[in-house]
């Protein structure tokens, strides 16, 4: 054998061995870290998002995403979805009017409960 072959393959051999010391020192890590950074950048992370106050959404925002709402549950209810925001107000009460004469029927009935209610 030549001796430069001999000096070349030993030099192989000492890259392996290398190597394989610096992989159980954990010296050899060539993958990027996964997962959760560490605490010390965390921490920094978290107090630039606790100096900063509420967030504050506008008021034509907060009207498209009541609208939005109220779409979904007249769909949810198998209603039509109200067009603007007076007539989602005008709901029907299920009530039939009262009449006149028994307005005046039960205003004479709590006139007298009234009055009973004095003489005590």
């Amino acid at each position: 054998m030549d001796i430069q072959t001999l000096v070349a393959e030993l030099r192989q051999e000492i890259g392996k061995i290398e190597s394989a010391i610096e992989a159980l020192l954990g010296l050899g890590q060539t993958k990027p870290r996964r997962g959760r950074p560490p605490k010390s950048a965390q921490a920094t992370a978290v107090s630039a998002t606790a100096k900063r106050g509420p967030r504050k959404m506008s008021a034509a925002a907060r009207a498209k995403i009541a609208a939005a709402q109220r779409a979904r549950w007249a769909k949810q209810k198998g209603q039509a979805a109200p067009k603007t925001a007076t007539a989602a107000k005008k709901k029907p009460t299920g009530r039939k009017p009262m009449s006149p004469a028994m307005k005046k029927k039960l205003s004479a009935m709590m006139k007298a409960r009234w009055a009973a209610r004095k003489k005590q």
